[in-house]
């Protein structure tokens, strides 16, 4: 039958019953293990029994901090297998094996090598085998047991922080709680007292006291005020083993300090205040400061002062300076000796954030009596108002009057008074001010649209001492006068479509006014009476200061008009009435179905709405092509050489020269007369012409006289009539400048060339009957005879 025996923590064995047993063997520690031996043996020969080896274990126990001068011993492992004859070897491995707990291995005797510390580590598991040293191989099962360190009082109770810092409010009642504090024993607290830690309180009675378990500190007296006194220092210590005689300690220190709370009035050190003020000094300004002290700290000590009551009250004033908690008398109207001479004011100062839990040890607050007495001085001159405004219009002629100011001397003797304005406030010198009685008159011409204020500085000067002088301020607003005609607001882009229907809104125009009247804008829109009805466009007042421009016909053509001009007339409300007339340019345009415009351009009607954008390209190609050749054909026909007419100097046919003069231009007035130009009116008489003439063989045709100051159109016209139809002009075309148009004419072409547009070719026979020398041209110009040739 087999039985298991289980012993406390990590430590077993297991065995079994036989018939025979052999007692445990004790060795030193009643805890030592031993082994038993289980064997089989024969009973008369008739019973075989069959031998099991095992191991016994229980815990070991050993006392930390060992003092002794030999090693501690532990314990002893032995196995029945042991004989005696050293064949086995113990071996102990684990925690500290080898270091702190060594095995003698052949008697298997354990002892602690070193001193143990419980707070380091508590519980060591060791594991132990015993090997048969010629074989090598274990004759027992490897077992674990452990080794447990008792513990003894050897720490003393430490705190959490070596100082305590804690507050407590003034006047509190006793066993306030101010503060815990706490002590750790790193001791077992499961053995004994040694970790049973006990405060008590060292220093700071009779103030403070502290919970011997818990640690709390608490207040131990009433009422404690901090204004006689602010800091404590407590020493508290914590024991172990119960406080008892023999335990260990440590102490650590508390700083509690006490918080203000309101419990102190304010106070003033002197009943009665003296201050003295001049009569001139300005509005605002300190005369003095007053303090009521308080023995209280931060806000429960802020102070607020104010006048009670008394006789200037209403002239003087109290401010609290929040950085010095002083009460500041300033001024709070104009002082006048002539009228007073001293005042009598009482002050409160009282606190700003009373404790209701003390108001019953009286009111926080105090009075204190001010007097001030008023200084008589020589002051300046008083203008009768703060500011001047005054309102004029800006038609107001030079030199007119447009208001006053007033002044006086406050003082008993009453000096006279001189009136100036300061310059550096009328630098274009605009008004002026009579200076005996205040009047002030303009200078220059007002104009509100480009100055509509104007401010200025008035000086008020005593006669007999010009250093008592006062300054006003006068505000001058230039009123509006109707001299500004309204006119357009910006210039309109205005279009109308080509497929445009009766009555189609194109525009909206509205104007601008630089006048300001002082019931608003009102404008009306109107045709100009040369024009009252416009076939093309209506104008329709909006009576909103905006016109709407509406189409009248149906359909517009960029052929016949591109660009209509609509002229109109506004004009405004106010009096006198001003007008204007505003011209809107409207343009022809193009649009799709949908109103959008499309194109205003005349010459994009050339292209066919059908063209595509690769045909746009192929045609500017072919143009530049075109262009190309043009300039390639001028290049090489300039050059080719001339084939000179006189082949031979024995030709009887009169040289042709060529000249590369180009002359001197308008200036050059050798080569042609350009007096008639200049002068049309002027009779010409029989002259004839300038450049190379042959024989005189026709009759010369005189030039038609300008007898007046005809178009210089028709002019131009009738000398190239005259050019075409003169048989005696050169086979070439000559180009004439004139630089006389004449008055308002529109000029074309001024050249002749347009003669080779005759409707009829000129007859050029009679160049066969001028002789040999024009046989060529005859050539040339003869006709069909010379084509054929």
């Amino acid at each position: 039958m087999r039985t298991y025996h289980c012993l406390s923590l990590f430590i077993w064995t297991y065995m079994y019953h036989t018939t025979d047993a052999i007692p445990f063997q004790e060795k030193g520690n009643s805890d030592l293990p031993s082994g038993r031996i289980v064997g089989l043996t024969q009973d008369d020969g008739k019973m075989l029994h069959r031998t099991k080896r095992g191991w016994m274990w229980n815990q070991f126990f050993l006392l930390e901090e060992y003092t002794g001068t030999d090693t501690q011993y532990v314990g002893k492992l032995h196995t029945d297998q042991d004989k005696g004859d050293g064949n086995l070897k113990y071996i102990l491995t684990g925690d500290g094996a080898g270091s702190l707990f060594v095995i003698d291995e052949n008697t298997g005797d354990i002892h602690a090598a070193k001193k143990l510390d419980r707070e380091e580590k508590s519980l060591y598991v060791l594991r132990a085998k015993a090997i048969d040293r010629k074989t090598g191989r274990q004759v027992e099962p490897e077992s674990e047991f452990i080794i447990k360190i008792h513990d003894i009082n050897d720490n003393e109770p430490k705190f959490t922080k070596d100082l305590y810092t804690a507050s407590v409010p003034e006047m509190s009642g006793v066993g306030t709680s101010v503060i815990q504090v706490t002590a750790t024993d790193a001791d077992d607290a499961n053995y004994g007292n040694s970790a049973k830690v006990v405060y008590s309180i060292l220093q700071g009675q009779p103030y403070f006291s502290v919970d011997p378990e818990s640690g709390i500190i608490k207040t131990a007296l009433p009422d404690m005020s901090r204004e006689n006194r602010e800091q404590y220092q407590v020493v508290i210590q914590a024991k172990d083993m119960g406080g008892q005689m023999g335990g260990l300690s440590g102490t650590t220190t508390v700083n509690i300090t006490l918080t203000d709370v309101n419990n102190n009035p304010p106070r003033f050190p002197q009943s009665t205040y003296q201050f003295h003020s001049p009569e001139s000094v300005p509005l605002g300004t300190p005369l003095g400061r007053i303090k009521a002290n308080d023995p209280d700290v931060g806000e429960n000590a802020e102070v607020e002062y104010s006048i009670a009551e008394g006789d200037g009250a209403d002239m003087f004033d109290v401010i609290t300076d929040k950085d010095t908690q002083e009460g500041i008398i300033t001024v709070k109207q104009n002082l006048d000796f002539e009228n007073k001479m001293l005042y009598t004011l009482k002050v409160d100062a009282s606190n700003t954030h009373p404790d209701p839990r003390f108001l019953h040890l009286g009111p926080f607050k105090d009075t204190a009596v001010v007097k001030i007495s008023v200084e008589d001085i020589d002051e300046p001159p008083v203008f009768s108002k703060v500011f001047y405004l005054i309102e004029v219009d800006e038609d107001v002629k030079e030199g007119s009057i447009i208001g006053q100011v007033t002044a006086y001397d406050p003082d008993a003797v009453n000096n006279l008074i001189k009136y100036s304005v300061d310059r550096h406030t009328d630098m274009d010198r605009i008004f002026s001010i009579h200076s005996e009685n205040g009047s002030i008159f303009t200078l220059k011409p007002l104009d509100r649209e480009s100055t509509p204020w104007h401010n200025i500085t008035v000086t008020a000067t005593e006669i007999n001492n010009s250093k008592q002088s006062s300054h006003i301020p006068v505000f001058i607003r230039i009123l509006d006068i109707n001299d500004h005609a309204p006119e357009l607001a910006m210039y309109y882009e205005t279009f109308v479509c080509e497929n445009a229907k009766p009555g189609q809104l194109i525009q909206t125009v509205s104007v601008m006014d630089k006048d300001d009247p002082p019931r608003g804008h009102k404008f009306f829109f109107e045709p100009v009476p040369e024009f009252p009805l416009n076939p093309n466009f209506t104008i329709v007042d909006n009576k909103d200061n905006t016109a709407g421009i509406m189409t009248r016909k149906d359909g517009y053509s960029r052929n016949k008009m591109s660009t209509y001009l609509l002229p109109i007339l506004i004009f405004d409300n106010d009096y006198p009435i001003q007008s204007s007339t505003g011209t809107l340019t409207i343009r022809v345009c193009a649009c799709d179905n949908q109103g959008n415009m499309q194109s205003c351009n005349a010459e994009a009607l050339v292209l066919s709405a059908g063209l595509s954008t690769g045909a746009l390209i192929a045609i500017l190609l072919c143009v530049i092509i075109l262009l190309v050749l043009v300039v390639l054909f001028a290049a090489l026909k300039r050059q080719r050489k001339k084939e000179p007419l006189i082949i031979s100097k024995d030709d009887v046919r009169d040289n042709i020269v060529t000249y590369n003069d180009e002359g001197g231009g308008e200036e050059d007035t050798q080569a042609f007369d350009i007096g008639t130009l200049r002068n049309p009116e002027a009779r010409e008489d029989s002259k004839l012409r300038r450049d190379v003439m042959p024989e005189t063989i026709f009759q010369i045709r005189r030039t038609v006289p300008l007898w007046e100051n005809i178009d210089v159109q028709d002019f131009i016209h009738r000398r190239l009539k005259e050019n075409d139809s003169d048989p005696s002009a050169p086979p070439y075309d000559s180009l004439a400048t004139y630089a006389y148009e004449g008055n308002d004419s529109i000029a074309d072409s001024l050249s002749s060339l347009e003669s080779l547009t005759a409707d009829c070719n000129q007859d050029y026979d009679y160049l066969s009957d001028w002789g040999p020398r024009f046989k060529k041209l005859a050539d040339m110009y003869g006709g069909d005879d010379s084509d054929r040739d």
